[in-house]
């Protein structure tokens, strides 16, 4: 189930699937398994070797916990992927209005996670806010990738990945290569492809290390950053969208206030889907806090 949550918020751009990960209880595990992954597998295997060696190797990237997330992952994606497609097309109203809530009751949720404030996890925060806000801003970049390029793209893009608040798919978009990938996976153009998985690869395997110390060692300064981060992506998950014109379609990116939005605010419409995620991230966070943790 926490897969496939976290599936339908990868799909959103400005949703991180890290952000349900955190509000579900299974990011300091998710960031454990993913960091064990490296060229130590090999020396766990030896000193066991065989089945047992296998056996150990499974144990120690915790692969049953990932195996079920990946398959929640890409069930999500398969079958969720069209549907909020159409509605970020259709009824973008709707959907921002959905995780907009959703986005915010993450925050206040978080924030009580923090013990004891002082200044540096106060300052840490709104550096992490700054930064959400400012990554969301950026110009999209209107570039043909070459492939040395779309390696650093993808090493960039699966560290949003897993940062809560900011989204894989986005960076990708502002970066100029979501096209191109896009396109890629559709065509087989296994050229990009593997030189995309390469680049998340060594992302994620450098990255996660990063995370797990920064964790084990600085646990509430970093979880400040990253609801920093959660809290700058409201910028970007904003419900009321237009173009540089000021009309309404599916390339609409700038942010109006709601008595200037083309169809009128829609209130009644736009505050229930609010609350309707604010509930359903509650939910999802209680029933993490009531799942054992390894």
């Amino acid at each position: 189930m926490r897969g496939l949550a976290m599936g339908a918020a990868d799909i959103v751009p400005g949703v991180s699937g890290g952000t349900i990960a955190l509000i579900a209880g299974i990011y300091e595990r998710l960031i454990n398994a993913l960091s064990s992954v490296g060229p130590n597998l090999w020396q766990v295997f030896r000193q066991e070797g065989g089945i047992k060696g296998l056996i150990a190797v499974w144990r120690q990237v915790d692969a049953t916990f990932l195996l079920f997330l990946l398959m929640g992952i890409a069930t999500s994606l398969a079958t969720l992927a069209g549907v909020i497609k159409h509605l970020l097309d259709n009824q973008p109203l709707m959907i921002w209005s959905f995780f907009f809530g959703l986005v915010i009751a993450t925050v206040f949720l978080l924030l009580s996670e923090i013990k004891r404030w002082n200044i540096g996890r106060a300052l840490l925060f709104l550096l992490g806010v700054a930064s959400a806000v400012i990554i969301s801003s950026l110009p999209l970049m209107n570039t043909t990738p070459s492939l040395p390029y779309l390696f650093v793209a993808g090493a960039i893009a699966i560290c949003a990945m897993i940062l809560p608040g900011i989204s894989g798919s986005f960076i990708l978009l502002l970066m100029g290569a979501y096209d191109t990938v896009l396109e890629a996976v559709h065509t087989l153009n296994f050229a990009i492809i593997f030189t995309l998985v390469a680049g998340m690869a060594t992302g994620l395997l450098l990255f996660t290390r990063m995370l797990k110390w920064l964790l084990s060692r600085y646990y509430q300064a970093t979880l400040a950053l990253l609801i920093g981060f959660i809290a700058g992506s409201l910028v970007k998950v904003w419900p009321w969208k237009t173009d540089a014109l000021g009309t309404l379609n599916s390339e609409a990116i700038h942010n109006v206030m709601p008595w200037h939005y083309p169809t009128g605010a829609e209130w009644l419409t736009t505050l229930s889907l609010m609350l309707l995620g604010a509930i359903l991230v509650t939910a999802l966070s209680l029933w993490g806090r009531r799942s054992p943790r390894p």
